[in-house]
């Protein structure tokens, strides 16, 4: 019951960790490769799960803080190998008598040992199969992560509680090392079945040589983060509203034309805009014409509501449905199409410039 609790939380509190990292993910992705890689996703998401779990493993079940001030030592155990002489004196296991072999299965002293090992399994496969660890750092970093789960449980929960409530074992460190030297090795075993992180690095840059309309639009929101962040920071400075229309001509005009065709969201995530001819100022004017259209545009349309409707609630409801359907309608052209109808209106495109890392 124990084990269901902690794998239950772990499915609850993932879709929240999932989005925290989502953004971060999506940035870096783009950045190094051009593209997202959905087996590489797959197996990154599924190893913080996974992560997740067995941390839950190791805290949950939470006693009250009267039971673990109760709790009589010993607290830690720096005996190595104790669990194999608790197997030898407390085992039903004969080894002439199959009968006995299911029983001691169930035993304590067997399947709290095995649970330890086991744990740790998928560890040492994560580290070799996507993070190509060798044999020594996949030994070095099982044990850092047994360590960190000893800590844990030998500080109470970081002190949060007045004293342990779980035992704090070198053998656990001993069994969760070799539960991650065991995952190095039958992911050694399996890797020759499994599309290697090498190929999976050279799927992720040729996809990456074309800009998907996820990605344009990662740009545009990109690019609108920093916007805001660079015109809020001048604005604390000089206080003059007129600084608003300054920062839109220099980030999405000036800057381009200094770094090439990009703004600095471009530039992160390996983007360039190419136009049929080398007019810089037609091309500024295209670079205008595209933020202005997701920049003022929906503010138009939020002064058109309030211009409508005389009553404030209304104006700032309406505003907000018509801007929502302005940006889902934008949104869903681009990722069906990964272009949209202003493209060959004004003559331009998104290259990737992307460059396989040779390393």
């Amino acid at each position: 019951m124990t084990y269901l609790i902690a794998i239950k939380t772990a499915i609850i509190i993932f879709p929240l960790i999932a989005l925290l990292i989502t953004i971060p993910f999506i940035l870096l992705s783009y950045h190094k490769y051009g593209s997202i890689n959905k087996i590489k996703t797959l197996v990154i998401y599924s190893f913080i799960l996974y992560l997740i779990t067995i941390y839950f493993l190791v805290i949950l079940p939470l006693p009250s803080f009267d039971t673990a001030s109760k709790i009589p030592p010993p607290h830690f155990n720096f005996i190595p190998f104790n669990f194999v002489k608790d197997f030898l004196r407390e085992t039903s296991l004969i080894i002439t008598d199959t009968s006995t072999y299911i029983k001691a299965i169930k035993e304590p002293c067997f399947y709290v040992a095995i649970f330890n090992i086991f744990m740790t399994i998928p560890f040492g496969m994560y580290l070799h199969y996507y993070f190509k660890f060798s044999f020594k750092k996949t030994l070095l970093y099982s044990m850092l992560l047994s360590l960190f789960f000893e800590f844990t449980q030998g500080t109470g929960l970081y002190f949060i509680y007045p004293n342990p409530y779980r035992l704090c074992d070198i053998d656990d460190i001993i069994l969760n090392t070799t539960g991650g030297l065991v995952g190095f090795g039958i992911m050694k075993l399996l890797e020759g079945f499994l599309p290697s992180r090498e190929e999976l690095d050279k799927r992720a840059y040729e996809t990456g040589k074309k800009v998907s309309g996820l990605r344009r639009i990662t740009i545009f929101c990109l690019d609108i983060f920093i916007f805001l962040i660079i015109n809020s920071i001048i604005y604390i400075f000089t206080n003059n509203r007129l600084i608003h229309f300054t920062a839109i001509i220099i980030y999405y005009i000036i800057i381009p034309i200094l770094i090439k065709n990009q703004t600095l969201g471009m530039k992160f995530l390996n983007v360039r805009m190419t136009y049929p001819n080398k007019d810089i100022f037609r091309n500024s004017i295209r670079n205008l014409f595209i933020h202005f259209y997701y920049l003022i545009l929906p503010f138009l349309l939020i002064y058109f509501s309030f211009l409508i409707f005389n009553t404030k609630i209304y104006s700032v409801f309406i505003s907000l449905i018509f801007i929502l359907i302005f940006y889902l309608i934008n949104i869903l052209i681009i990722l069906l199409k990964k272009k949209i109808y202003y493209d060959k209106l004004i003559k331009y495109e998104f290259k990737s410039t992307i460059k396989e890392n040779e390393n």
